[in-house]
C-alpha cells in the first residue's frame, strides 16, 4: 500500500489528463463562498491545493497557501500543462497559474482584474481553448470572461460543462409525471459563441483523456 500525504485533501482526476489527480480542502467552501467572507470584512487562511502524479504518487503544491488566496475547485489539463484559476483577493486579481507537467514548475500564465467578473459564483476554468466562464446564481445567464467577452441567456435547466473550439456544451435536465409515471432525463445542448443552438444530443457528453468526446446515450 502506498501512502500519499495530501493533508486530508480527497483526490479527483484532473480533467483531460490520464495520470494526474488534484485535491483541495473545503474549509471555506467554494470560491464564491470564500469571496463572501472577504466581502464581509473577514480574512481566510487560504486553501490547500495539491497535484499528485500517477503511478509514483509524487505530490506537488503548485499554489502556496497564503492569506486571502483561494484557488477555484478544479484545475484543467491542456497542452502538456495543468492550469489553475485562483483569486488573490488582497491584490484584487484573478490569476491563471500554469504547472508544467515535465519540469513540475509553476508560473503565472495570465492576470485579470477581479472585477472582470460580477462575482465568483460558478467561476471556473475550462480548456480547448483555455476559457474563464461564469454562470449566474439565478442560472439563466452564462458568460465567457476570457479570452472572449460573451453573455448569453440559457434555459433555466441548463448547466455549462465543456468548450471545444467555438462549440459550447450545456447539460439540460427534464422531468415529468409523478409517482410510478415519474420520468427524468438529460440531453446536451450545443451552442455557438453567439448563443445559437447548433445541435441537441440525446444524452450526456464526456471528454476522454485523449480528447475524444463520447456521447452517453440514454435508453
Amino acid at each position: 500500500m502506498k501512502t500519499i500525504e495530501t493533508n486530508g485533501c480527497w483526490l479527483e482526476p484532473v480533467p483531460g489528463s490520464g495520470d494526474w489527480y488534484y485535491g483541495t480542502d473545503y474549509k471555506y467552501g467554494d470560491l464564491y463562498e470564500a469571496e463572501e467572507i472577504i466581502k464581509a470584512g473577514r480574512n481566510i487562511e487560504g486553501r490547500e491545493l495539491c497535484l499528485v502524479r500517477f503511478p509514483e504518487g509524487q505530490v506537488f503544491w503548485p499554489v502556496p497557501k497564503a492569506e486571502n488566496v483561494y484557488p477555484a475547485e478544479q484545475p484543467v489539463f491542456f497542452e502538456g500543462a495543468i492550469y489553475i484559476l485562483a483569486a488573490y483577493f488582497d491584490e484584487k486579481l484573478l490569476r491563471i497559474l500554469r504547472f508544467d507537467c515535465e519540469s513540475c514548475s509553476t508560473e503565472i500564465f495570465l492576470e485579470l482584474p477581479l472585477g472582470c467578473a460580477k462575482d465568483c459564483y460558478n467561476l471556473r476554468l475550462d480548456p480547448s481553448p483555455l476559457t474563464i466562464t461564469r454562470q449566474s446564481a439565478a442560472g439563466r445567464e452564462f458568460e465567457i470572461i476570457w479570452p472572449e467577452q460573451v453573455t448569453m441567456e440559457m434555459d433555466a435547466h441548463d448547466s455549462f460543462f465543456l468548450r471545444q473550439g467555438d462549440r459550447l456544451f450545456f447539460s439540460r435536465w427534464h422531468e415529468e409525471g409523478e409517482g410510478d409515471s415519474y420520468r427524468y432525463w438529460e440531453e446536451t445542448i450545443v451552442r455557438g459563441l453567439d448563443g445559437t443552438v447548433l445541435e441537441v444530443l440525446p444524452g450526456d457528453v464526456k471528454l476522454m483523456p485523449d480528447g475524444q468526446l463520447w456521447l452517453l446515450k440514454q435508453a
